[in-house]
């Protein structure tokens, strides 16, 4: 009887189940076509622009546009090409130094995105990243949480002995003084290296602290033998190891053309870029963030020095964000190689005794004294109490930038992410001292789902080591997760990575970095900071230059002086048209396109001269094919590496310092 009522109620219920699934098939195929219908044959509607003329970096809209994009998207179900190690048998039954397990690994440069890897470390550089298992001496759990490449903060300041444990605990593993810096590099540099510095650090040629010799006020221009001997000091300092060149106009408002253009000139030649606190801050005639913005996109272009333009947010794009983007976005379209960064802060901060705060400050900022609260303290500023801070120059924060001017600038791809501070003693300190990283991560990406993790990451990492690689060759090895680079790692939980610093107590360190390593040596973990780690070391310029008595390469009818750089030969890119190769350079883009067959002529390819700088400028030669090929530049001519054309059917042959190539 049991059965036989079972079997009743399935007969009953077969019905209505069936029912139930029809309805169910019928709403999802209208729900589907309700999502399609708008966007034409089928296809998924065009991701949304950020209504600047350019596709913000994901091409995803913020909250603000009415849409609603993942904070961290889904992990691609295939890998991207190369980007995980197929380790040998030796490797795997290896025991490394230490292990990272089983976390979320994000590689901004190959765009790798996948749970459950496992990252070898093993003197101080990355030996595997696999979803192979690994044995290490130590081995970290990483299981739900994320593992990156160690933040870079390029807009920093000298790497003081409090400051630099604020910076690890908000997951930073260089700290780049391009904001300020040194005029005397030979003797920073050893400094820091002499103090045990915890992090990687470098620095710029900091062009206000060189004028202080002169006696020259904010307000004073340089006389032309003074420039003169600036542009020589500049020219030494890079050769020192300085980074780039730094300006802050809007704080020495003396300074002109007559003394940035020799200094960008010098920039050029040395592949260096400079770097801008711009002269305008507001759009309060006369002098307004479109002036200034035009001001440094007419020295990118009349030099051909590379431009960077610091905290866009609070210098250039306050109350003209979405303008001002526009204006960098058509730069870089024009072929003018111009990045910028912002700190994940809707306040800035600054000394109140700078020319920031001359007269008519409340109009230019549209604030007023209770607008301005000293950093390190609770107090809001009167009349008064502004006058009396002003005479000690105090530093306040100043409640001034518009929420949307940091959402819509953090969305541009060429914005990367820079602090603007350091923790001093006394903590008379933005906040951003401490909590710029970890708050663009919990506020700007997991809460207000501004951009994705992958884009914070690179513009946290990826980026600031790109702007600055060129002739700084160990950033190459920075902002990366992958065989080969240096261990500088962060491991951060998602759900609870955030900034804790405050205006009052900008000493707060930040929430949720479980881990960061240096140079293979783990800095902080469950135990805290360990501040007897102290792996550091100096990122600096190196030049290269051409050396006499090149090896000589034999190349159909033709006897050519190769370059030699870091351990290999490169051939004028002429030489390919005495080879039957037709080239087309494009300037804006600094690409040669090259295509086989026409007519063999003999170009004229002068040897490299002796004594010039070696340079990579991001030069590049496209094949009939597409594929690309990094070239070299001395001078106005470009070199092509040897190892290309022998992938390309070129036999080479070595005979000491003499080399041929024949067609194989």
């Amino acid at each position: 009887m049991t059965n036989r009522r079972d079997n009743s109620r399935i007969r009953t219920i077969y019905p209505i189940l069936i029912a139930i699934s029809m309805l169910v098939i019928a709403g999802g195929i209208w729900a589907a076509s309700s999502l399609f219908k708008d966007g034409g044959g089928g296809e998924l509607p065009a991701a949304p622009s950020n209504g600047n003329g350019y596709r913000a970096e994901g091409s995803s809209a913020g909250p603000e546009d009415g849409e609603s994009p993942q904070a961290s998207p889904p992990i691609a179900a295939e890998e991207p090409e190369g980007a995980l190690d197929t380790p040998t048998a030796a490797e795997l039954d290896a025991t490394y130094e230490l292990v990272i397990a089983g976390g979320r690994v994000i590689n901004p440069e190959t765009k790798l995105d996948r749970e459950g890897l496992n990252v070898a470390v093993q003197d101080g550089r990355v030996a595997l990243v696999t979803d192979k298992a690994l044995k290490g001496k130590r081995v970290i759990d990483a299981k739900g949480l994320i593992v990156a490449p160690g933040f870079i903060d390029n807009l920093s300041y000298d790497p003081n002995p409090v400051g630099v444990w604020n910076k690890i605990a908000d997951g930073v593993t260089a700290n780049i003084a391009m904001h300020g810096g040194t005029a005397n590099p030979e003797k920073w540099y050893p400094y820091y290296e002499r103090n045990k510095t915890p992090l990687h650090f470098g620095a710029s040629f900091f062009y206000t602290q060189a004028r202080n010799p002169f006696k020259l006020s904010r307000y004073d221009t340089a006389k032309p033998e003074q420039t003169q001997q600036l542009a020589e000091q500049a020219e030494q300092a890079l050769n020192d190891g300085a980074l780039g060149i730094s300006f802050s106009l809007e704080y020495v408002p003396g300074v002109n053309e007559k003394e940035i253009l020799p200094l960008m000139k010098l920039a050029q030649r040395y592949n260096v870029p400079v770097y801008f606190h711009a002269r305008y801050s507001d759009m309060e005639e006369p002098g307004t963030n479109i002036d200034a913005l035009n001001e440094l996109i007419g020295y990118a272009r009349a030099s051909g020095a590379a431009v960077h333009i610091d905290h866009i947010n609070s210098t250039g794009g306050t109350f003209s964000m979405r303008q001002s983007l526009q204006m960098v976005a058509d730069a870089i379209e024009e072929g003018l190689d111009i990045t910028a960064c912002i700190y994940p802060y809707d306040y800035w901060g600054t000394y109140l005794n700078s020319a920031r705060f001359d007269e008519g400050w409340q109009e230019r900022f549209r604030i007023s004294y209770e607008d301005l609260q000293i950093a390190g303290t609770e107090e809001r500023l009167t009349e008064y109490t502004f006058r009396k801070y002003q005479k000690e120059g105090k530093l306040a924060v100043a409640y001034a930038i518009p929420k949307e001017d940091v959402v819509d600038s953090l969305k541009a791809p060429f914005v990367m992410i820079g602090s603007d501070a350091i923790l001093e003693p006394g903590f008379n300190n933005h906040p951003r001292a401490s909590g710029t990283f970890a708050r663009t991560i919990g506020l700007y990406v997991r809460e207000q789902q501004v951009v994705s993790l992958s884009d914070a990451i690179a513009k946290m990492s990826l980026l600031p080591a790109q702007r600055l690689e060129k002739q700084a060759p160990a950033l190459k090895k920075k902002g990366r997760l992958a065989k080969g680079m240096d261990a500088d790692i962060v491991v951060f939980d998602f759900d609870e990575i955030s900034d804790l610093s405050t205006v009052a107590h900008p000493e707060l360190v930040s929430a949720g970095i479980k881990y960061v390593l240096i140079n293979g040596q783990v800095a902080l973990d469950e135990e805290g900071l360990h501040r007897d780690i102290r792996a550091g070391q100096p990122i600096k310029s190196e030049f290269v230059r051409v050396k006499q008595g090149g090896p000589s390469l034999a190349w159909g009818g033709s006897k050519l002086t190769l370059l030699e750089y870091r351990g290999s030969d490169y051939v004028d890119l002429a030489a390919l048209e005495g080879q039957g190769y037709a080239m087309q350079w494009d300037k804006d883009r600094r690409t040669a396109s090259v295509s086989a067959g026409a007519a063999l002529s003999q170009a004229s390819v002068p040897g490299p001269a002796v004594g010039e700088l070696i340079l990579e400028r991001g030069h590049r030669l496209v094949w009939e094919d597409g594929s690309r090929t990094e070239l070299l530049s001395v001078g106005e001519r470009n070199y092509v590496p040897l190892s290309a054309l022998e992938s390309r059917g070129w036999k080479l042959t070595k005979n000491g310092q003499a080399f041929e190539l024949t067609k194989s």
